[in-house]
C-alpha cells in the first residue's frame, strides 16, 4: 500500500495508507493554510498518542448488521485511501473498526444510529467506520458525535449498484474538542448518496467529505449546516471526483458566524475528468456574518477536462444580515432580535428541513435557537 499520485487536483495530490508518505504540515501548504495547526494537539505530526477512547453506542435497524471488527478485516480500507497525514495517522492508529452492512435489496425500516461519545479531550483517539450497502439496498445512517474528545477518523460509504444511502453526520462536541474526519463515498452504477453534515460544537472541527463514482448514473447530494461561535474553527473541505460519464452531484453548504474570532472555512473542489462526459454538477456555499470579529474563507474550485458536460457551476457568497430584510420585518412590528432570528432560521432552515430523521432535525433546530439565544443574552 504505497504512495499514489493524483496529478489533477492541487488540493489532493497524494493518496497513501502510510503516514511517512506525507510530510508534516507546516501551514504553508494549500490544503493546510487555513487550519490552525497548533490547535490540532499533535494529530498532524505524530505526537498525539492513542490513549483516548471513543465510546460507541449502536442502534441498528432490524435489517442492518453492525459489527465491531479488528484491523485485519478485509472490508476495511477498500473504498478510500487516506489523502493527508492526519487521515493516514488515523488509518495506522485505530485498533477496532465499525462495519455497517445492509444486505442486497434490503430496505431499512428505521435509521441506523451510531452514537460516538468522547470522554476526555486530553488524550487522542482514532477510529474507522465502514458502511456497506449491497446492490439495490436502501438505508439511513446517523453518526452522532458528542462529549469531550481529540479524535481523528476515516469513514467509508460503499454504495452498491442501484442502492440508496442517506447519511447524517452531527458534530455536536463539547467545548474544547478537536475532530478531524474524512468521509468518503464510493458510488456504484445508478447509486444515490445524500449526506448532511451539521457542525455545531467543538474547538476545532475539520470535516472532509468526498465522493467518487464507479459507474454511470451515480447521483450525490452533499448538504451542510454549521454555526461558529467566538473562537471556534469549523472547516469543511469537499471533493467530488467525476471520473465516469453521466453522473450528477450537488453541493450546498451554509453557515452562520458570531462573536470574536469565529472562523469558518469551506473548500469545494469538483473534478470532471476527460472521460466523464455528460457530468451535471453544481456547488454552492453561503455564509451569514452576524457580528464583527468573525472570519470566513470560502473557495469553490472546478477542474474541468472535457467540454462535453451537461452542466457545471459554482457560487460562493458571504455577508452580513440584510438591513432591508430587517427593516421590512421591524416595520411590521417585529422586534430587532426576533427579526434577526427569523432571517437566520430561514437561511439555515432550507437545509435543515431536508434532514429526513425528525429527531435529528428537531435537535438541530434547537441547537440553532440556543446559538441565537447566546448572542441575544450578551
Amino acid at each position: 500500500m504505497g504512495l499514489d499520485t493524483i496529478p489533477l487536483s492541487t488540493l489532493h495530490e497524494k493518496a497513501s495508507y502510510e503516514v511517512g508518505d506525507f510530510d508534516v504540515p507546516t501551514g504553508r501548504e494549500e490544503e493546510w493554510r487555513f487550519t490552525p495547526l497548533r490547535r490540532l494537539r499533535g494529530l498532524h505530526n505524530g505526537t498525539a498518542e492513542a490513549h483516548g477512547k471513543i465510546v460507541l453506542e449502536a442502534e441498528a435497524a432490524p435489517e442492518v448488521t453492525v459489527e465491531t471488527v479488528g484491523r485485519e478485516d478485509a472490508r476495511l480500507g477498500r473504498a478510500y485511501v487516506p489523502a493527508d497525514r492526519v487521515s493516514a495517522q488515523a488509518w495506522t492508529s485505530f485498533t477496532q473498526a465499525t462495519v455497517v452492512t445492509v444486505p442486497k435489496e434490503a430496505v431499512a425500516s428505521a435509521p441506523t444510529v451510531l452514537r460516538l461519545r468522547g470522554e476526555d479531550a486530553s488524550s487522542a483517539a482514532y477510529g474507522h467506520t465502514t458502511v456497506i450497502l449491497e446492490p439495490f439496498a436502501e438505508a439511513t445512517v446517523v453518526l452522532a458525535h458528542r462529549g469531550p474528545a481529540t479524535y481523528a477518523d476515516n469513514v467509508e460509504f460503499v454504495v452498491g449498484d442501484g442502492a440508496r444511502l442517506s447519511v447524517i453526520s452531527l458534530q455536536d462536541w463539547s467545548d474544547g474538542s478537536v475532530h478531524v474526519s474524512h468521509q468518503h463515498a464510493r458510488l456504484g452504477r445508478d447509486a444515490r448518496f445524500v449526506s448532511h453534515n451539521v457542525t455545531l460544537g467543538g474547538d476545532l472541527v475539520r470535516i472532509s467529505p468526498s465522493v467518487s463514482y464507479d459507474g454511470p448514473g451515480g447521483d450525490a447530494e452533499l448538504y451542510g449546516v454549521y454555526f461558529a461561535d467566538g473562537g471556534q474553527h469549523l472547516e469543511h473541505r469537499l471533493l467530488v471526483d467525476h471520473a465516469v460519464p453521466n453522473c450528477r452531484s450537488r453541493v450546498d453548504y451554509r453557515g452562520a458566524l458570531q462573536d470574536q474570532d469565529a472562523h469558518a472555512v469551506w473548500i469545494g473542489d469538483v473534478i470532471i475528468r476527460a472521460e466523464a462526459e455528460g457530468t451535471d454538477t453544481y456547488e454552492l456555499n453561503r455564509n451569514l456574518v452576524l457580528t464583527d470579529g468573525t472570519r470566513v474563507d470560502s473557495v469553490p474550485n472546478l477542474e474541468i477536462l472535457t467540454g462535453e458536460v451537461a452542466g457545471a457551476g459554482h457560487a460562493s457568497a458571504s455577508g452580513r444580515l440584510d438591513d432591508e430584510h430587517l427593516f421590512y420585518l421591524q416595520a411590521r412590528g417585529i422586534t430587532f432580535d426576533e427579526a434577526r432570528r427569523m432571517v437566520v432560521r430561514g437561511f439555515l432552515g432550507q437545509l435543515v428541513e431536508r434532514i429526513e430523521v425528525a429527531e435529528v432535525r428537531e435537535k438541530v433546530r434547537e441547537a440553532i435557537e440556543a446559538e441565537l439565544d447566546r448572542e441575544t443574552a450578551r
